[in-house]
């Protein structure tokens, strides 16, 4: 039954997501290929807190979670390789989709006391002057990340530390919770300082392994690119009907980058900047090393091992990168593995908090710091839940919410269209 309702929620998502890339992509000229206007925002000064570096660090943690490692191999292994072509065409098209949610999120921004808050509640209240779709895409964000997101995570690096070291799944999850409770407790600030260290790190990490195995197996990159390129376009593909090698690519690209789906909006409206056509145009930087980087990374450490040989039940993801790494490293890549994972997974955590936080806030106006605090209670439980949970039905409801929010917040750009390109032509 989940897998009917999320082909059927999927169906729609992908014709808002592809056709809103095309159509801003159109009419603001292609501003995601323009690579050195991108770079404009970081020499800005910001007006608060918050830099538009931070903000940047903020979303790549949100989205260079677990879906960058367990959810391409995911993609891999229920589509086949040319799953990541469709991630790779996913990541261009939609890119535009996060510069516009950016920008306007950071045009419909409202203080938060020392600091800012936005994002698509607020620019669909605003701009479209719609009070309830607003409030239903609030609600909507605190369960997606709250519920889904935060637990797939918490699933991830359970399953990760307990296939190598047997683990109690149950101790794994209060451990994590109890970390990811103390930066969360602390605030905005303490995540924005978190993300902002953890990711370039992490970020650098990653390269330098995936490089270094890459050039490994510099051989067979080749006929790799070719196969991924070749599998897209099989007759495999043409006549899986809805949940074809397309589809899936799609889903696992927009569940890694979140282009589109208005959360990038969030990070980038807690920076205040008069710049806010280049705030939005940073924004499409995160997309780019999500996808060419990170997710392509991934694919290629797979892609280059004997995966085909393996087969598994209940699958989160993670177990064919944990493969791909001990077949290319031993003993040693588990290791690097469980400390991308753990160093991945919680900075999606505490900045998917972030995320549950600022639309808690938005639908309850002066809310109290005892209502911030039951849900930073119920998010360090849910994190112990989903330690435990079956990975199976956790991407299924992943997977539905995150169509969900890709309709919203799509539509509502849609409908604000024409002030995004006037603005844009503006202020570019």
């Amino acid at each position: 039954m989940l897998k009917i309702i999320t082909s059927f929620l999927w169906s729609i998502a992908i014709v808002f997501l592809l056709g809103g890339g095309i159509y801003f992509s159109i009419k603001l000229k292609f501003p995601q290929l323009k690579i050195s206007s991108l770079f404009k925002g970081f020499h800005k000064d910001s007006k608060s807190s918050v830099s538009p570096f931070r903000s940047l660090t903020m979303s790549l943690a949100a989205r260079i979670g677990v879906g960058s490692l367990a959810g391409v191999a995911l993609a891999i292994y229920t589509g086949g390789p040319g799953t990541i072509f469709w991630i790779w065409v996913a990541g261009i098209i939609t890119s535009v989709n996060a510069f516009c949610e950016s920008y306007m999120g950071a045009k419909y921004q409202e203080k938060d006391g020392d600091a800012y808050k936005g994002g698509p509640s607020y620019y669909i209240k605003h701009g479209l002057k719609n009070k309830k779709l607003a409030s239903l895409y609030a609600i909507l964000i605190i369960i997606s990340y709250i519920v889904g997101f935060m637990t797939i995570q918490a699933n991830t690096i359970t399953t990760s530390i307990h296939s190598t070291y047997g683990f109690s799944p149950i101790v794994i999850g209060i451990v994590l919770a109890f970390i990811s409770g103390i930066s969360i407790m602390r605030g905005l600030d303490e995540i924005a300082n978190i993300t902002s260290k953890l990711v370039p790190l992490m970020g650098i990490g990653y390269i330098l392994l995936s490089g270094s195995i890459i050039l490994m197996n510099l051989n067979k990159i080749g006929v790799v690119l070719m196969e991924i390129i070749m599998d897209a376009f099989s007759m495999k593909a043409i006549r899986g009907g809805i949940l074809t090698t397309f589809v899936i690519g799609m889903q696992r690209g927009v569940f890694s980058t979140e282009a589109g789906l208005g959360t990038g909006a969030i990070a980038s409206s807690c920076s205040h900047t008069n710049h806010k056509v280049n705030l939005g145009l940073i924004q499409v930087l995160g997309i780019y090393f999500t996808v060419f980087v990170v997710c392509t990374s991934t694919a290629l450490l797979i892609l280059t091992s004997d995966y085909t040989m393996l087969s598994f039940e209940n699958m989160n993801g993670i177990e064919l990168t944990q493969y791909a790494l001990n077949y290319h490293l031993g003993r040693s890549g588990i290791i690097v593995l469980i400390v991308s994972v753990v160093s991945l997974a919680y900075s999606t955590i505490v900045a998917g908090y972030y995320y549950g936080e600022s639309n808690l806030k938005y639908l309850i106006k002066n809310a109290s710091k005892t209502q911030i605090n039951i849900l930073k209670i119920v998010t360090v439980i849910l994190l112990v839940i989903g330690s435990i949970m079956n990975a199976t039905i956790l991407w299924n409801i992943v997977d539905i919410l995150v169509a969900i929010l890709a309709i919203i917040n799509m539509y509502a750009l849609m409908k604000l269209r024409k002030e995004i390109i006037v603005d844009y032509e503006k202020n570019k």
